[in-house]
Protein backbone atom coordinates (compact mmCIF):
# COMPACT_ATOMS: atom_id res chain seq x y z
CA UNK A 1 0.00 0.00 0.00
CA UNK A 2 1.44 3.35 -1.01
CA UNK A 3 1.68 6.11 1.58
CA UNK A 4 1.98 9.37 -0.35
CA UNK A 5 3.95 11.94 1.66
CA UNK A 6 2.60 14.55 -0.69
CA UNK A 7 -0.97 13.70 0.30
CA UNK A 8 -3.55 16.32 1.17
CA UNK A 9 -3.76 14.92 4.70
CA UNK A 10 -0.04 15.19 5.34
CA UNK A 11 0.08 18.66 3.84
CA UNK A 12 -2.49 19.88 6.33
CA UNK A 13 -0.53 18.34 9.19
CA UNK A 14 2.70 19.75 7.88
CA UNK A 15 1.20 23.23 7.69
CA UNK A 16 0.79 23.18 11.46
CA UNK A 17 4.56 22.85 11.82
CA UNK A 18 6.17 24.84 9.05
CA UNK A 19 3.37 26.84 7.33
CA UNK A 20 3.33 25.04 3.98
CA UNK A 21 4.54 22.13 1.88
CA UNK A 22 5.19 21.80 -1.82
CA UNK A 23 3.42 19.71 -4.44
CA UNK A 24 0.73 18.18 -2.23
CA UNK A 25 -0.86 15.06 -3.62
CA UNK A 26 -3.87 13.06 -2.59
CA UNK A 27 -3.22 10.06 -0.41
CA UNK A 28 -3.99 6.51 -1.33
CA UNK A 29 -5.86 4.51 1.29
CA UNK A 30 -3.23 4.94 3.99
CA UNK A 31 -4.59 5.18 7.52
CA UNK A 32 -4.22 8.22 9.77
CA UNK A 33 -1.70 6.33 11.89
CA UNK A 34 0.36 5.45 8.82
CA UNK A 35 0.27 9.06 7.63
CA UNK A 36 1.39 10.33 11.03
CA UNK A 37 4.22 7.80 11.13
CA UNK A 38 5.27 8.86 7.65
CA UNK A 39 5.26 12.51 8.73
CA UNK A 40 8.10 12.03 11.24
CA UNK A 41 10.96 11.50 8.75
CA UNK A 42 9.50 14.28 6.60
CA UNK A 43 9.66 16.75 9.47
CA UNK A 44 13.17 15.66 10.37
CA UNK A 45 14.35 16.03 6.80
CA UNK A 46 12.74 19.45 6.46
CA UNK A 47 14.39 20.59 9.67
CA UNK A 48 17.81 19.39 8.55
CA UNK A 49 17.38 21.21 5.23
CA UNK A 50 16.22 24.46 6.81
CA UNK A 51 19.74 25.91 6.96
CA UNK A 52 20.20 25.42 3.23
CA UNK A 53 21.33 26.95 0.98
CA UNK A 54 24.70 27.97 2.29
CA UNK A 55 26.32 31.28 1.46
CA UNK A 56 28.51 31.76 -0.42
CA UNK A 57 27.80 28.92 -2.82
CA UNK A 58 30.59 26.36 -3.32
CA UNK A 59 32.81 27.68 -6.08
CA UNK A 60 33.17 24.31 -7.79
CA UNK A 61 29.40 23.76 -8.15
CA UNK A 62 28.40 25.28 -11.48
CA UNK A 63 24.79 26.11 -10.72
CA UNK A 64 22.53 28.04 -13.09
CA UNK A 65 22.55 31.50 -11.53
CA UNK A 66 20.08 33.55 -13.56
CA UNK A 67 16.30 33.40 -13.90
CA UNK A 68 15.62 34.46 -17.48
CA UNK A 69 11.87 34.02 -17.28
CA UNK A 70 9.41 32.71 -14.70
CA UNK A 71 5.75 33.62 -14.20
CA UNK A 72 4.23 31.00 -11.89
CA UNK A 73 2.52 32.21 -8.74
CA UNK A 74 2.04 29.14 -6.57
CA UNK A 75 1.29 30.24 -3.02
CA UNK A 76 4.33 29.98 -0.70
CA UNK A 77 6.56 28.76 -3.54
CA UNK A 78 6.52 31.72 -5.95
CA UNK A 79 10.06 32.99 -5.30
CA UNK A 80 11.90 32.15 -8.52
CA UNK A 81 15.30 32.81 -6.90
CA UNK A 82 14.80 29.48 -5.10
CA UNK A 83 15.66 27.86 -8.43
CA UNK A 84 19.10 29.49 -8.54
CA UNK A 85 20.14 29.89 -4.89
CA UNK A 86 21.58 26.43 -4.29
CA UNK A 87 20.63 22.75 -4.08
CA UNK A 88 18.88 21.76 -0.86
CA UNK A 89 17.81 18.14 -1.28
CA UNK A 90 16.06 16.35 1.59
CA UNK A 91 16.93 12.78 0.61
CA UNK A 92 15.11 9.62 -0.42
CA UNK A 93 12.01 10.05 1.72
CA UNK A 94 11.27 13.79 1.67
CA UNK A 95 11.20 16.73 -0.72
CA UNK A 96 12.99 20.03 -0.33
CA UNK A 97 11.00 23.17 0.46
CA UNK A 98 13.64 25.45 -1.05
CA UNK A 99 12.06 25.27 -4.51
CA UNK A 100 10.24 27.35 -7.09
CA UNK A 101 6.95 25.71 -8.06
CA UNK A 102 5.74 25.85 -11.65
CA UNK A 103 2.09 25.88 -12.62
CA UNK A 104 0.45 22.76 -14.02
CA UNK A 105 -0.52 24.45 -17.29
CA UNK A 106 -0.19 27.81 -19.02
CA UNK A 107 2.71 30.26 -19.26
CA UNK A 108 3.57 29.69 -15.60
CA UNK A 109 4.31 26.02 -16.29
CA UNK A 110 7.65 27.00 -17.85
CA UNK A 111 10.79 28.69 -16.60
CA UNK A 112 14.09 29.49 -18.30
CA UNK A 113 17.45 29.60 -16.51
CA UNK A 114 20.96 30.50 -17.61
CA UNK A 115 24.49 30.61 -16.27
CA UNK A 116 24.76 34.38 -16.56
CA UNK A 117 26.10 34.38 -20.10
CA UNK A 118 28.46 31.45 -19.68
CA UNK A 119 28.23 28.32 -21.81
CA UNK A 120 27.64 24.77 -20.65
CA UNK A 121 30.09 22.63 -22.60
CA UNK A 122 29.25 19.32 -24.21
CA UNK A 123 31.66 16.96 -22.50
CA UNK A 124 31.85 13.21 -22.15
CA UNK A 125 28.70 11.64 -20.64
CA UNK A 126 26.25 13.82 -18.65
CA UNK A 127 26.50 17.60 -19.10
CA UNK A 128 24.05 18.90 -16.49
CA UNK A 129 21.72 17.72 -13.72
CA UNK A 130 18.23 19.06 -12.97
CA UNK A 131 17.11 18.95 -9.33
CA UNK A 132 13.45 18.78 -8.27
CA UNK A 133 12.03 17.33 -5.03
CA UNK A 134 10.83 13.82 -5.81
CA UNK A 135 10.84 11.22 -3.03
CA UNK A 136 10.03 7.54 -2.58
CA UNK A 137 6.46 6.71 -1.54
CA UNK A 138 6.50 2.92 -1.15
CA UNK A 139 8.78 0.00 -0.39
CA UNK A 140 9.24 -0.36 -4.12
CA UNK A 141 12.36 1.72 -4.78
CA UNK A 142 11.04 2.54 -8.25
CA UNK A 143 7.90 4.29 -6.97
CA UNK A 144 8.15 8.01 -6.29
CA UNK A 145 6.04 11.10 -5.81
CA UNK A 146 7.33 12.87 -8.89
CA UNK A 147 6.97 16.15 -10.76
CA UNK A 148 8.01 15.17 -14.30
CA UNK A 149 9.30 18.06 -16.39
CA UNK A 150 10.34 18.41 -20.00
CA UNK A 151 13.81 19.84 -20.58
CA UNK A 152 14.89 21.86 -23.61
CA UNK A 153 18.15 23.70 -24.26
CA UNK A 154 19.32 26.60 -26.38
CA UNK A 155 22.44 28.46 -27.35
CA UNK A 156 20.69 31.70 -28.33
CA UNK A 157 17.64 31.80 -26.04
CA UNK A 158 15.27 31.64 -29.01
CA UNK A 159 15.66 28.28 -30.71
CA UNK A 160 15.38 25.23 -28.47
CA UNK A 161 16.04 21.53 -28.84
CA UNK A 162 14.84 18.79 -26.50
CA UNK A 163 15.36 15.13 -25.75
CA UNK A 164 12.11 13.65 -27.11
CA UNK A 165 10.68 12.43 -23.78
CA UNK A 166 8.23 9.52 -23.69
CA UNK A 167 5.75 8.05 -21.21
CA UNK A 168 4.90 4.34 -21.22
CA UNK A 169 1.52 4.72 -19.52
CA UNK A 170 2.26 1.96 -17.03
CA UNK A 171 2.07 3.97 -13.79
CA UNK A 172 2.41 7.70 -13.22
CA UNK A 173 4.52 7.09 -10.08
CA UNK A 174 6.97 4.60 -11.61
CA UNK A 175 10.32 6.07 -12.62
CA UNK A 176 10.54 3.52 -15.43
CA UNK A 177 7.32 4.88 -16.94
CA UNK A 178 9.09 8.12 -17.82
CA UNK A 179 12.06 8.44 -20.18
CA UNK A 180 14.17 11.57 -20.70
CA UNK A 181 12.29 13.74 -18.19
CA UNK A 182 13.54 15.70 -15.18
CA UNK A 183 11.74 15.70 -11.82
CA UNK A 184 11.82 11.92 -11.46
CA UNK A 185 14.53 11.06 -8.96
CA UNK A 186 15.08 12.26 -5.39
CA UNK A 187 17.78 14.75 -4.44
CA UNK A 188 20.40 13.58 -1.95
CA UNK A 189 22.69 16.55 -2.45
CA UNK A 190 22.30 19.27 0.15
CA UNK A 191 24.87 22.07 0.13
CA UNK A 192 24.71 22.37 3.92
CA UNK A 193 24.06 18.93 5.36
CA UNK A 194 25.30 16.58 2.61
CA UNK A 195 27.87 18.35 0.45
CA UNK A 196 29.43 16.76 -2.63
CA UNK A 197 32.12 17.83 -5.04
CA UNK A 198 31.16 18.67 -8.61
CA UNK A 199 32.70 15.40 -9.75
CA UNK A 200 30.64 13.46 -7.20
CA UNK A 201 27.37 14.85 -8.56
CA UNK A 202 27.90 13.11 -11.90
CA UNK A 203 28.67 9.64 -10.54
CA UNK A 204 26.06 7.10 -11.66
CA UNK A 205 25.12 4.65 -8.91
CA UNK A 206 22.92 2.49 -11.16
CA UNK A 207 19.63 2.80 -13.04
CA UNK A 208 20.39 6.41 -14.00
CA UNK A 209 20.43 7.36 -10.31
CA UNK A 210 23.24 9.75 -9.44
CA UNK A 211 25.22 9.98 -6.22
CA UNK A 212 23.77 13.41 -5.49
CA UNK A 213 20.37 12.58 -6.99
CA UNK A 214 18.47 14.54 -9.60
CA UNK A 215 18.16 13.74 -13.30
CA UNK A 216 21.13 14.02 -15.63
CA UNK A 217 21.14 14.99 -19.32
CA UNK A 218 23.70 14.49 -22.08
CA UNK A 219 23.68 17.00 -24.94
CA UNK A 220 24.71 14.22 -27.30
CA UNK A 221 21.22 12.76 -26.77
CA UNK A 222 19.40 15.78 -28.22
CA UNK A 223 16.79 14.64 -30.72
CA UNK A 224 15.91 17.04 -33.55
CA UNK A 225 12.96 14.74 -34.37
CA UNK A 226 11.17 15.67 -31.14
CA UNK A 227 7.72 16.82 -32.34
CA UNK A 228 7.52 19.33 -29.48
CA UNK A 229 10.63 21.13 -30.74
CA UNK A 230 9.34 22.67 -33.93
CA UNK A 231 12.29 25.07 -34.15
CA UNK A 232 14.88 22.32 -33.82
CA UNK A 233 16.50 20.52 -36.72
CA UNK A 234 19.67 18.54 -37.28
CA UNK A 235 21.71 21.67 -37.98
CA UNK A 236 20.67 23.34 -34.72
CA UNK A 237 21.07 20.17 -32.68
CA UNK A 238 24.57 19.62 -34.08
CA UNK A 239 25.46 23.26 -33.40
CA UNK A 240 24.45 22.82 -29.76
CA UNK A 241 26.36 19.57 -29.48
CA UNK A 242 29.45 21.30 -30.86
CA UNK A 243 29.23 24.65 -29.07
CA UNK A 244 27.22 23.93 -25.92
CA UNK A 245 24.22 25.73 -24.41
CA UNK A 246 23.52 28.98 -22.57
CA UNK A 247 19.85 28.46 -21.66
CA UNK A 248 17.73 25.69 -20.22
CA UNK A 249 13.94 25.64 -20.39
CA UNK A 250 12.03 23.51 -17.88
CA UNK A 251 8.31 22.84 -18.35
CA UNK A 252 5.85 20.86 -16.27
CA UNK A 253 5.11 17.72 -18.30
CA UNK A 254 1.40 18.39 -17.82
CA UNK A 255 1.76 21.35 -20.18
CA UNK A 256 3.47 19.41 -22.98
CA UNK A 257 1.83 17.28 -25.66
CA UNK A 258 2.55 13.57 -25.62
CA UNK A 259 3.02 12.75 -29.33
CA UNK A 260 1.99 9.16 -28.67
CA UNK A 261 -1.53 10.20 -27.62
CA UNK A 262 -2.04 13.75 -28.86
CA UNK A 263 -2.90 14.77 -25.29
CA UNK A 264 -0.84 16.39 -22.55
CA UNK A 265 1.42 14.11 -20.56
CA UNK A 266 -0.37 12.83 -17.42
CA UNK A 267 0.09 14.53 -14.09
CA UNK A 268 -0.01 12.87 -10.65
CA UNK A 269 -3.62 12.98 -9.39
CA UNK A 270 -4.38 15.59 -6.76
CA UNK A 271 -1.33 17.77 -7.39
CA UNK A 272 -1.82 21.43 -6.62
CA UNK A 273 1.03 22.72 -8.77
CA UNK A 274 3.52 21.66 -11.41
CA UNK A 275 7.21 20.84 -11.17
CA UNK A 276 9.26 22.09 -8.20
CA UNK A 277 12.65 23.41 -9.31
CA UNK A 278 15.54 23.30 -6.84
CA UNK A 279 18.27 24.11 -9.37
CA UNK A 280 20.42 22.98 -12.29
CA UNK A 281 24.14 22.16 -12.12
CA UNK A 282 26.46 22.00 -15.13
CA UNK A 283 29.46 19.72 -15.36
CA UNK A 284 31.73 22.20 -17.12
CA UNK A 285 31.43 25.85 -18.20
CA UNK A 286 33.38 28.05 -20.55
Amino acid sequence: MQKSLKSKTLCLLFLLFIVSFSSCKKSSSASGEENLAALIPLLNAAASASNCPKSPLPSDILIATTVVSASAAVSAFSDSTKAVNGICGAGELAGSLDVYALDITGAGATMVLSWGGRTVKNVSDLDFVVYDNSFRISDDSNTYAMDPSVVQVSIDGTNYCGFNPSYSGANVNLVDSWTRFAGLRPVYYNMTTKPFSSEDLFINTGGSFLLGGGDGFDLDNLDPADPNDIGCDTTLANNIKLNGIKFIKITSASNVNNPATGNKFPWPPGSYNGSDIDGVVARELQ
